[in-house]
């Protein structure tokens, strides 16, 4: 039920991105579902993974680096996914950030931990 409410929670985060962020587009409504589906598959097998092997980076920078992995991710979906288009690195940056929080946020209020 918990991965349910996740891929929710992330299909409305990335739902609400181009509203806020210029450099993101959705073109048919639906793909914000397959996106969040994607980001859920994705932050529960491989992003455990990365944050290991990207550790002492994450060091040195004090959990930066897991912001621009944040980015990385969400830009990489964009060229995979057909109607979703990030136009640049800053713009997935911003976007993965925007998702990041509402995530969180959502998480906190469902006492999902």
């Amino acid at each position: 039920m918990k991965i349910i409410i996740h891929w929710l929670i992330l299909s409305a985060a990335v739902f609400a991105a181009p509203f806020f962020i210029s450099g993101i587009q959705l073109n048919p409504i639906y793909v914000c579902i397959i996106v969040g589906a994607c980001l859920t598959i994705i932050n529960m097998t491989v992003k455990p993974i990365i944050n290991i092997i990207t550790l002492p980076i994450n060091l040195i920078t004090l959990g930066l680096f897991s912001l621009i992995l944040n980015g990385l991710i969400f830009w990489f979906l964009s060229f995979f996914i057909k109607g979703f288009h990030v136009s640049s690195f800053a713009a997935a940056f911003w976007g993965a950030l925007l998702v990041s929080i509402v995530n969180w946020i959502a998480v906190k209020i469902f006492k999902l931990d």
